[in-house]
């Protein structure tokens, strides 16, 4: 066998597995992928031979595995930044409260995020009316057991920007919630706010994994359209959207 023979064979058995994982992530909950809107031609369907590909030739993808075994779709319109929360701090498995639906399982789902502690910060109903800005978002995330990290788009520059995320998707054990305008990327239309899971470096390309599948399939951006998206003004809080890091706090 030759070298390139056994390097064709040994490439084919380690993109088995992810090609499972990615097979489960682009069939879950009950094949909405199907029904998402057109994907612009600036951005790549992960749901495609290309997208995938970036994938396995990515340095930086930390963070795809235990955020796609944690993949929710948001249950509203608005609970973008409750479903993201959700998935990471199940993903950094830090203790989570009983799920009823569940039976004795402990769980963090849409429904128990909230408690008295995150009551302090915003209502569900509130959220369920007009979602989050970026601080909420992070504010929520500290009522529990870790450290968010926000970075207001507005704040940091695109090699900033680029180096923190890409960094902190080489690491195992944190995150990256990203809060964005769709439109500022051939969206459709308003803010949102999801994971970002891998980072391919010869495209500069950021995947992120789009919370709202009935709508999105997850997608390869590219980092300065990305940047520019987190650094327009959210209306609500009056400051540009952003960036979280999100990590377990230190005991």
């Amino acid at each position: 066998m030759n070298v390139s023979t056994h390097r064709i064979d040994l490439l084919k058995i380690i993109r088995l597995p992810l090609q499972a994982v990615i097979l489960g992530l682009s069939l879950a909950n009950g094949g909405l992928l199907a029904q998402t809107l057109p994907v612009s031609s600036n951005l790549i369907n992960f749901n495609s031979a290309e997208g995938e590909e970036l994938l396995m030739e990515s340095q930086s993808r930390q963070d795809y595995l235990p955020l796609s075994i944690q993949f929710i779709t948001q249950k509203n319109q608005a609970y973008c930044g409750v479903a993201s929360s959700v998935m990471v701090l199940n993903a950094i498995a830090i203790p989570a409260p009983e799920a009823p639906e569940f039976g004795q399982y402990h769980v963090f789902t849409q429904d128990n995020f909230f408690n008295a502690q995150t009551q302090q910060v915003i209502a569900p109903e509130v959220v369920a009316r007009q979602g989050l800005t970026l601080e909420q978002l992070g504010n929520l995330l500290e009522s529990y057991s870790v450290k968010a990290e926000v970075h207001h788009g507005g704040d940091v520059t695109l090699d900033e920007f680029r180096n923190l995320v890409s960094k902190n998707l080489q690491e195992p054990g944190n995150f990256v919630l990203v809060n964005y305008l769709r439109k500022a990327i051939g969206q459709e239309t308003g803010g949102h706010i999801s994971p970002v899971a891998a980072y391919n470096e010869e495209t500069d390309r950021f995947l992120i994994l789009d919370v709202s599948r009935y709508k999105y399939p997850p997608v390869w951006v590219k980092a300065e359209e990305l940047w520019k998206a987190m650094a327009t003004v959210d209306s609500v809080s009056g400051k540009t959207r952003g960036f979280v890091l999100v990590s377990a706090q230190q005991s």
